[in-house]
């Protein structure tokens, strides 16, 4: 896991910051533009245009407005997505949840915080069940072969309090793919793999979770190379991010183009998997077996 971040001020990008700076420097560029020039329209300062670009501090609607009239983009369309994305960066900035607090949180924190304002996520697992899903058990064990006891717990903690999304009062819409070395891995022995395969199935009663497995017959793939999650809002026009976790970094797909070849690739290794119904007959019997 990447280490820890600071969470809010003018120093502190976030994933949805630079996404929409990002869009706001790629249209002043294609205007062929100077920052003093979108500074002058702002009565701002050149600094804080950079910083605007750069996604280290929020952004107000008058300002996106007064931008995409400069660069002459103030279409409906446009401007409504660029004034959801900031709403939603604005949110995840305020956002006082319970994982500010968490000690052991560290990269992961901006993904919760995504997560706590996402709609969907569509998740995909080479080897792992997702976090969502797994049983604390499951997670304790997973987690000793990196952690020490103390950091183990705190992990647990966090794991088992995201899934409250998932029956809460605005329910997580989650759709996972697991590919089948997933389940039979033995995370924990026969007796936490039983419980864990067994929480797996109740989960699938869930109207707003759809669990899929990629059996080994599948053979190929889009999605062979490594895990991800897909992370979707509800507002009209708010782009998909990609969140890639690996043992020393944290990656996130922030660009649309990018994050919709993500997309393309969990939907076709979904049509390569069992269905909802199969596969939970899967899990079924894979559990009675264990």
């Amino acid at each position: 896991m990447a280490g820890d971040r600071p969470e809010r001020g003018t120093s502190v990008s976030t994933v949805l910051g630079r996404r929409l700076g990002g869009e706001l420097l790629r249209m002043r560029e294609a205007r062929g533009m100077r920052q003093a020039q979108a500074a002058e329209a702002l009565t701002a300062s050149v600094p804080k245009v950079a910083k605007m670009e750069r996604g280290l501090v929020p952004m107000r609607d008058p300002d996106i407005r007064a931008l995409c009239h400069l660069y002459e983009m103030d279409d409906a369309e446009t401007v409504g997505r660029l004034l959801g994305l900031a709403k939603l960066d604005r949110e995840r900035r305020r956002a006082k949840g319970w994982w500010r607090h968490a000690p052991n949180a560290g990269a992961l924190a901006e993904y919760i915080a995504l997560e706590d304002v996402a709609s969907l996520v569509r998740n995909w697992q080479l080897s792992l069940i997702p976090g969502l899903c797994q049983t604390a058990e499951y997670a304790r064990a997973l987690l000793g072969a990196w952690h020490g006891p103390d950091a183990i717990e705190r992990s647990v903690e966090i794991r088992m309090r995201r899934q409250a999304r998932l029956t809460g009062e605005r329910p997580l819409q989650v759709h996972a793919v697991v590919w089948e070395a997933a389940l039979r891995q033995l995370v924990g022995g026969s007796e936490v793999m039983r419980n864990q395969l067994g929480k797996l199935l109740d989960l699938t009663a869930l109207p707003n979770v759809t669990l899929q497995v990629l059996p080994y017959a599948a053979g190929a793939h889009p999605c062979l190379t490594s895990p991800f999650n897909i992370v979707s809002f509800a507002e009209p026009g708010a782009v998909d991010v990609v969140h890639l976790d690996g043992t020393t970094s944290t990656v996130w797909v922030e660009h649309e183009d990018d994050s919709a070849l993500y997309r393309e690739s969990f939907d076709r290794t979904a049509g390569l998997s069992l269905t909802p119904d199969d596969s939970a007959a899967f899990i079924d019997d894979l559990r009675k077996e264990t």
